[in-house]
């Protein structure tokens, strides 16, 4: 390993996995404190995203309608978790917008937003279609002034980037004091998944709610509250820009905690349990329901009008 921890600078790992999603997939676990991730990273990260990722994960360039549709759902799940947070904000910052669906339900809902999407086809079909205001590249190659939000939020982002503590430094000098920032990640701990999905190229860091708070706290940011799916697959940290920095960065058996969850995640306990099964059953019942919501629309944004003023 050429890099240490990213979250406690240790150099002490153990193999996690050797197999992903895609196939031959190394994953190592830090001793100290238990964050997860590939090693040696495999993807070079600005090609990936910025060109093949959505093809590869969505099989196309830009957004279909079921897409949106889906999307459209998702955001407004995404809303009403954040909601309470965003009482009395004006400026938000999304990075990571994708088919900018949840940008622009913040817009309808009054918020002055801008965003951020790595991917060209998506990126500029959210500004084509619903007249964002999306730049299209990396976070970490781009600039704001210092002070100017009032809430910045990522959904499913930090786990791609190559260098997360960069990342919410910065990000922190983009807020106003006591600004709201928003992560949501996959759980590195979730069991309601196929073992053999648990890892996969694109996820270059794999987070539970330790390491995750760990990061926010030693990058100036204090925990508010944290969250986690009804499935335990994803996790939910909402964190507030502070003046103190955690400087014990060790976490006292996380590491043997995250290790034992996911070694025991075998496939004969994962199909002992119900989660397949209900994640199945989930599938099809998404597909009739998508089928039958987007067979009337041929416009995005008419598909996004229409779920959100039902959910007004």
């Amino acid at each position: 390993m050429t890099n240490p921890c990213n979250v406690c600078h240790s150099t002490d790992f153990d193999e996690l996995s050797n197999v992903g999603r895609d196939g031959a997939l190394r994953t190592v676990i830090c001793k100290n404190c238990g964050l997860v991730f590939s090693d040696p990273f495999p993807i070079d990260t600005a090609e990936y995203y910025q060109k093949n990722y959505r093809i590869l994960y969505k099989g196309t360039y830009s957004p279909k309608i079921k897409h949106i549709y889906r999307a459209a759902n998702v955001a407004i799940e995404r809303y009403k978790r954040l909601e309470a947070h965003l009482a009395g904000k004006k400026k938000v910052l999304e990075i990571g917008s994708g088919g900018g669906e949840f940008s622009y339900l913040l817009t309808k809902k009054g918020f002055d937003v801008s965003a951020i999407e790595p991917n060209e086809g998506y990126g500029n079909y959210s500004k084509e279609q619903y007249g964002l205001n999306v730049q299209i590249g990396f976070a970490q190659n781009l600039e704001f002034n210092v002070e100017t939000f009032d809430f910045i939020t990522m959904s499913h982002v930090l786990e791609h980037v190559d260098n997360p503590t960069t990342m919410l430094e910065k990000l922190r000098t983009w807020l106003k004091p006591n600004g709201i920032l928003a992560l949501e990640v996959p759980n590195v701990e979730a069991v309601c998944q196929s073992p053999k999905s648990t890892f996969h190229i694109a996820h270059l860091f794999n987070f539970n709610v330790k390491t995750l708070s760990l990061l926010a706290e030693k990058t100036g940011f204090s925990v508010v509250q944290t969250l986690l799916s009804d499935d335990g697959g994803n996790l939910t940290l909402i964190v507030q820009k502070t003046e103190s920095v955690k400087s014990s960065l060790e976490i006292t058996g996380n590491y043997e905690k995250v290790f034992s969850t996911v070694k025991n995640h075998t496939p004969f306990n994962h199909y002992l349990s119900l989660f397949p099964y209900s994640r199945l059953l989930g599938k099809v019942c998404k597909i009739f329901d998508e089928r039958k919501a987007t067979a009337k629309f041929t416009d995005a944004k008419h598909v996004l009008d229409s779920c959100f003023s039902s959910n007004d």
